[in-house]
C-alpha cells in the first residue's frame, strides 16, 4: 500500500504565469472529492507536482475512485517515497519497490530520472546507468529495453525521491471552477446528463433545471432527476438543482397553440424560465443535451426558434454527436442505467403525433400571441414556486 500519490495534469502546465491560479483549482477540487473518503488526507504543491498524502485508516481503492472524478487530472500515480539524501537510499528504495510491484518479472524496462533537486551529487544520467545497474544485479530475469520498454520506472528527486511505474488514468479536461458557470437544462434522459459532465470537463460548474409536471410526471421520475444530478455532481461539484412545476404551462400551451408546435413552444419556455434563473445565479450561459437532427424539435430549424428566446449564449457540446456515442459516455459516468428508468418526464407526455420539423420562426411566434392573456402570470407563478436543492 503506498500512502502518497502523484497527480498528474495535463493542459494546466501550458498555463504559463496562470498556472498557479489552476493548480490552486485543482486542489480544491481534490479535497472536496476526498472528504466523503475515510481517512486523512494532505494534499501539497511542490514545483509543479501535486502530491496527495494519505494518513490514518484510508482505502486506496476508494480513494483512487474519487480522484478519478477530479476533472484536470490525466494520471494518478501510486509512489514510493524514500530518503534522497544519498545514492544507497535512492538504491534501497528503488529495489524495495521492484521487489513488491513486479514482483518475478521477465519484462523489460527502462530508468527515467528528474533531478529538480540539484544539491543530488549525481546527475540524471548517472543515477538511471546506476539504478539500471542494480535492477539488472537483483532481478536478472529483467532486461534493459531504452527504446520500447514494458515497465518505465520514473524516479523524481526532490527532497525526498518519489518513485512510480504505475499511471491509473484521471478524466482529464481542467479542474471545475476556472471557467465560470452555466446552467444545465437537466432532463431524466440520457442525453442532458452527458452534456452537463462535458461542460464541467471544460471547468464549467454546473447549476441546473428540472422542469417538473405532476400528475403526469410521478415523484419517481423526480427522484430520478435529482439522482441524475447527484452522480454528475461526483464530477462537477455540488449542483444547485431548480425544480420548476410547468404543469399549468404546458397545459395553457396545449389548449391554445396548434399541437404541432407544441414541443417548440414548451421549449421556448422552457429557455425563458432556464434564463431567468440562469441569470439570477450569475451563469454565463445555458446547457442543453440536443444533437441535431435527434428529434423533431432538434432540427436545425427547430433550433433555432429555441435560441431566439435567448440573451444567453446556449451550448449543446452534444451537437454533432451520434445516440450511440452519448449512450457510451452515459455509461462510462455512470449516468446510463438510471436514465434509462421508466418514468417519463415532461417533454415526453405532451408529444404531438405530427410535430413540425421545420418551424418557422415568425410562425412559431405568431402562435404565442394566443398566450399573452395568462402566460406571463403563469411563467412568474412558476417562478416564484420553484424549489432549489443543493445536490452533492
Amino acid at each position: 500500500m503506498y500512502h502518497t500519490y502523484l497527480i498528474k495534469y495535463g493542459e494546466i502546465g501550458i498555463k504559463g504565469n496562470n498556472r498557479h491560479v489552476f493548480e490552486d483549482a485543482l486542489v480544491k477540487r481534490i479535497k472536496e472529492a476526498l472528504t466523503p473518503v475515510d481517512g486523512e488526507f494532505n494534499i501539497t504543491k511542490e514545483r509543479g507536482r501535486i502530491y496527495v498524502h494519505c494518513e490514518g485508516d484510508w482505502d486506496p481503492d476508494e480513494t483512487v475512485e474519487a480522484l478519478q472524478h477530479v476533472f484536470g487530472i490525466v494520471g494518478i500515480c501510486p509512489v514510493e517515497v524514500c530518503p534522497a539524501d544519498s545514492y544507497e537510499s535512492l538504491r534501497d528504495g528503488m529495489l524495495a519497490y521492484v521487489k513488491n510491484e513486479h514482483p518475478g518479472s521477465d519484462e523489460t524496462f527502462k530508468v527515467k530520472v528528474r533531478r529538480p533537486n540539484k544539491d543530488f551529487p549525481m546527475k540524471s544520467p548517472d543515477v538511471e546507468a546506476e539504478l539500471g545497474h542494480d535492477i539488472l544485479e537483483n532481478f536478472p530475469a529483467m532486461t534493459v529495453d531504452v527504446h520500447h520498454p514494458q515497465i518505465l520506472f520514473d524516479v523524481e528527486i526532490r527532497d525526498v525521491a518519489y518513485i512510480y511505474s504505475k499511471i491509473i488514468p484521471g478524466p482529464g479536461g481542467m479542474p471545475v471552477g476556472t471557467n465560470g458557470r452555466a446552467m444545465l437544462c437537466l432532463s431524466g434522459g440520457i442525453d442532458s446528463p452527458v452534456a452537463g459532465y462535458m461542460i464541467a470537463k471544460r471547468g464549467v460548474t454546473i447549476d441546473a433545471v428540472y422542469f417538473h409536471a405532476p400528475p403526469y410526471t410521478s415523484e419517481r421520475a423526480r427522484q430520478k432527476v435529482v439522482d441524475l444530478a447527484r452522480i454528475v455532481s461526483r464530477y462537477s461539484g455540488p449542483i444547485r438543482l431548480h425544480v420548476v412545476n410547468f404543469t399549468d404551462i404546458q397545459l395553457y400551451i396545449y389548449d391554445q397553440c396548434p399541437h404541432e408546435e407544441l414541443t417548440i413552444i414548451m421549449r421556448r419556455y422552457m429557455m425563458r424560465i432556464a434564463e431567468h434563473f440562469a441569470k439570477e445565479d450569475n451563469d454565463l450561459g445555458i446547457i442543453t443535451g440536443e444533437s441535431i437532427g435527434q428529434v423533431a424539435s432538434q432540427t436545425m430549424q427547430s433550433l433555432l426558434c429555441t435560441n431566439a428566446v435567448c440573451t444567453l449564449p446556449v451550448y449543446r457540446p452534444l451537437i454533432g454527436f451520434d445516440k450511440e456515442e452519448i449512450v457510451r459516455i452515459s455509461k462510462k459516468i455512470g449516468t446510463f442505467e438510471t436514465s434509462i428508468l421508466p418514468y417519463e418526464d415532461c417533454c415526453t407526455i405532451f408529444v404531438a403525433k405530427h410535430p413540425v420539423t421545420r418551424p418557422i420562426l415568425s410562425v412559431i411566434e405568431r402562435s404565442e400571441t394566443h398566450l399573452t392573456e395568462k402566460i406571463d402570470q403563469m411563467v412568474e407563478e412558476a417562478i416564484s414556486t420553484t424549489e432549489t436543492i443543493l445536490v452533492q
